[in-house]
Formats: structure tokens, sequence, C-alpha cells
């Protein structure tokens, strides 16, 4: 009750990670709801402003009030919206991702492979050891400094 150091359960990155996955999903769904219930305030809204206040009376489109289009560009919105959160989710999910990011990592060292043949190539291995070996010797050829002691 009283101990300085409190003990702070570890989580599973795994549990970790499937916990932020659900929260996303959670937010998806949230904003989808608020997204729907502010489309039907909305559209309320517009055909009030239009109907009874007379607001835009003279604006017609195709012999249509133009509050008509602007429902039905934000219902297209919220279609969008709905198949983002819904459909979309499910085929290009988290699982779609990881499969792409797999896929991607895959070719990027297939290229970095490719990439070293090339530099193999141009120069090889050997050139690169004899060269090496010849500082190595350079340096060993050197005249080193005198070592003094210490216990004088």
């Amino acid at each position: 009750m009283f101990s300085r150091k409190k003990e702070i359960a570890g989580i599973d990155p795994l549990q970790r990670e499937l916990y932020e996955h659900a929260r996303k999903r959670v937010v998806q769904k949230k904003r989808l709801f608020q997204h729907f219930v502010i489309f039907i305030v909305g559209s309320l809204f517009l055909i009030i402003f239009n109907l009874v206040l007379g607001f835009g009376k003279e604006i017609t489109f195709l012999d249509t009030d133009w509050f008509v289009f602007a429902i039905l560009f934000w219902s297209f919105l919220f279609v969008l919206h709905f198949c983002n959160v819904w459909l979309f989710s499910k085929f290009m999910g988290k699982d779609w991702t990881d499969r792409q990011m797999e896929r991607l990592i895959a070719e990027q060292k297939k290229e970095i492979a490719q990439i070293q043949r090339e530099v193999d190539l141009m120069h090889p291995k050997e050139e690169l050891l004899k060269k090496k070996e010849d500082l190595m010797v350079e340096k060993s050829q050197k005249p080193q400094p005198p070592q003094t002691s210490e216990n004088t």
C-alpha cells in the first residue's frame, strides 16, 4: 500500500498491437456515426433554409432546387466514408497492409542484392583485399615511437 515503487504491468507487444488496432477501428466507427448525424441535421437545415426561409429559391439546376444537389453530393461523400470504414477496411485492412509491406520489403532486398552484385562486378573483392593487405604492411613497416617506462 505504501510501497515506494509501484509495479507496472507490462503489456505484451502483440496485445498492445491488437489493442491499438481495435482502438483505431472504434474511432473510425465513431467518426462514421458522427458523420451520419451531422449529415441528417445538415440536410434538414438545408431543406428548411431553402423551403421555409426561402433562401436561394431562385437558384435551380436542371429544374431542381440547389439544396437537392448539395444533399446528393454530401450523401456521396457519406457513402465513400461508409465504404472506407466497413468495406475497404476488410479488403484493405491490417492484413492487406502487412502483406503489401512484406512484398515491398522483399522487392527492396532484391534491388539491394542486385546493386551489390553490380558493385562486386565493378570492384572485385580480391583487389580490395590486396589493397588492405598492402596498407597493413605499410603500417607495420613504419617506425614505432619509443615506449617509455613509468617505473623510474
